[in-house]
This record gives structure tokens, sequence and C-alpha cells, in this order.
């Protein structure tokens, strides 16, 4: 038994169906599904019963929800005194995935550092969207740098857009920019089926009328560039990643037309520190008109 499933009974209790809070956990509903019957094996009960297109709650199942919300919230009591530790110091601290992490790097950080000198800035490495979520919503991050949109209860400022282009294998022979048609049929790897990214991205090819072929559906994005270089398939991510694509042999192709995502900071309700809030001011300069 973990946090993380103690988080999705919780969650499934509250929205009695799996689809829907597997949508409010951003994960895919087969996961949260594992993982309820993973849990339900481990105790040898039964937590939820289905009726209809939904569950319900059995008896032993409310028990378990109420301590499972008990145990979160005394969890969320740790984090936030381990917060308040760490906003006793002069630490801030940044979540952010590997593909946006560069641009932090490159700009962002260096005028931080010029006008605040004393503040050490943390980077919290995140896999995806949804782990920079999870990051600021429990606090282990000040700040979260991810691409919209964000649950409603995240506060979010937008303050540059980011070009989306088509990454493939070493000789690959396209165009400059690719015509949205060319990926009809085209070998993509793509997030996991039923993952806020995923429908993302199914959204886009509907819009245009394309079916590419999903060869890698997958969330583990530290292997997506390794099966690009193997031949296997292309990848549509961030303009950031193509420096590194390019390092690697590999060719990276503009959209036609263009595709952008939004780019936003984001962090809580709640009051932010003075580092963060600093941190902040850096972006309000940014264009994500």
């Amino acid at each position: 038994m973990n946090l993380q499933q103690l988080r999705y009974v919780v969650a499934t209790a509250e929205h009695r169906t799996m689809t829907d809070a597997a949508k409010s956990l951003y994960i895919a509903q087969p996961a949260l599904s594992r993982a309820i019957r993973d849990l339900e094996r481990e105790l040898g009960v039964t937590l939820f019963a289905r009726s209809g297109r939904g569950v319900v709650v059995t008896a032993y199942g409310r028990q378990v929800v109420k301590l499972a919300r008990e145990a979160l919230d005394a969890v969320k009591e740790i984090e936030l005194l381990a917060r308040q530790s760490a906003e006793s110091s002069d630490d801030l601290r940044i979540a952010a995935t590997p593909s946006l992490e560069p641009g932090l790097a490159g700009h962002l950080l260096p005028a931080y550092a010029s006008q605040h000198p004393g503040i050490r800035v943390r980077i919290v490495r995140c896999d995806g969207r949804e782990d920079v979520v999870n990051a600021v919503r429990r606090q282990r991050a000040d700040l979260g740098l991810t691409d919209l949109p964000v649950p409603a209860d995240l506060v979010s400022h937008p303050f540059e857009r980011q070009e989306i282009v088509l990454i493939s294998p070493p000789g690959a022979d396209l165009p400059d920019p690719v015509p949205m048609s060319r990926l009809n049929g085209m070998c993509l790897v793509l997030p996991a089926q039923g993952t806020a990214r995923r429908r993302e991205f199914d959204h886009t090819f509907a819009v245009y009328g394309i079916r590419p072929l999903a060869t890698v559906e997958s969330d583990e994005r530290r292997g997506w560039l390794r099966t690009v270089r193997t031949g296997k398939a292309s990848l549509l991510w961030y303009r950031g990643m193509a420096m590194r694509a390019e390092r690697a042999g590999l060719v990276v192709r503009s959209l036609d037309p263009p595709v952008t995502k939004v780019i936003a900071m984001v962090h809580t309700r709640r009051r932010l520190p003075a580092t963060a809030q600093d941190f902040l001011m850096l972006t309000e300069g940014g264009s994500a008109a």
C-alpha cells in the first residue's frame, strides 16, 4: 500500500466513476483501475462495486476511504511543516520537465540570478505536466514550469509560446516545414492512451484529418529520443528539444501550419514566498498572446 493508491481510492470515491477520477488525477483510466485492483488484492477485500457506468463504495470501502483521507491530511500537514522550514531559507524551488528546463536554465535563471545573487534556485525535475502539477500541489516546489492547460485549482501565469516540431530519424528526407498532411500514416512516438497529453495530440490530428501510426505509446520521455534515433518513429515535441536532437544527428522540422503550446509558471492559490513573487515578475514581460 502506498500514498498514491490512497489518493486514487479517495478520488474514485468522490467522483463515483473511474473515468472521472482518472481525469481529475491526470492519469490513464486503465492505470487507475489496475492500482485499485492491486490494492484490493493486497487487502483481500472489495472497495468498489460496479453500478451501471460507475462504482459504489462498499461498506469496507467507506472505512478505508475515511482512513485514507485522514492519512492524506496528515501527509499534507507534514509537507506543510517541510515547506515552512524551506521558506525560512532563501531557496526557490521550481518544478520543470526535461523538455522545458533548457529554456528555464538558458534565460530565466541567469536573469533572476543577476538580480538576486544571494538566492539559490533548485530545479525539481519532473517527468511531465502531471508531475509538475503534483510537485506544486504537494509543495515540493514553489513554482512549476509547464504547458497549459492545468487543473483549475492552480494559478497560471502564461508568458510565452513554444513551437511544436517534428523530430525524425537521421537522414529523413523531409521538407522544412513539413506539411501537416505528411503526418498521415507516419510512425510516431505518442503519449499513452487516455492521458491528457494524448487527448491533446489526438484532438490536433482530428482537426487536420490525419491518422499517424502510434509505433510507441509511452509516457517514459527519457526513451523517446532513443526510439527516434533507432529509426523506428518520429516525435512531436518542443523546439526546446531541437538543439539536443540535432546534436544527436536527428532531423528537426517545423510544421505547416505551425503548432504552438502556451507555456506558463503555475502555483497553488496561496501567498507565495518573496523569492517566488520576484521570479514571477521576470515572466510578466513575456508574450503568450
